[in-house]
């Protein structure tokens, strides 16, 4: 069983930038890839970054690459996500998602990820 709880949430000006964080607790955190989806409202939820278990591969979604970077300490069971550049459309509830892998491989499909944070909301104004 694995715990998340996400934080760091909030509202910054277009432009700037936020550093999520999602604290793990539980069994053997090197096992999980962790990656961040997001919702907003109206919309479905999509995939945003992603890291393996391993520390050894992320893997972001088009519309963050350059501007979102993931990062993990398993020493600690926490996996970071640093935004910058945001922009009005980042705007969402950012939930963090662990699944089982013994691989480097990052899943992009929501259903792969076993264990589920409640969110934290990021508002980024114009």
């Amino acid at each position: 069983q694995v715990h998340l709880i996400e934080s760091g949430g909030g509202l910054v000006q277009s432009g700037g930038s936020l550093r999520l964080s999602c604290a793990a607790s539980g069994r053997i955190f090197d096992s999980y890839a962790v990656s961040w989806f997001r919702q907003a409202p109206g919309k479905e939820r999509e995939f945003v970054a992603g890291i393996s278990g391993s520390d050894t591969t992320t893997h972001y979604a088009d519309s963050v690459k350059g501007r979102f970077t993931a990062t993990r300490d398993n020493a600690n069971n926490a996996v970071y996500l640093q935004m910058s550049s945001l922009k009005p459309e980042d705007t969402a509830v950012y939930h963090c998602a662990a699944g089982f892998s013994q691989s480097d491989y990052v899943p992009e499909f929501g259903g792969e990820y076993s264990f589920w944070g409640q969110g934290t909301q990021v508002t980024v104004s114009s």
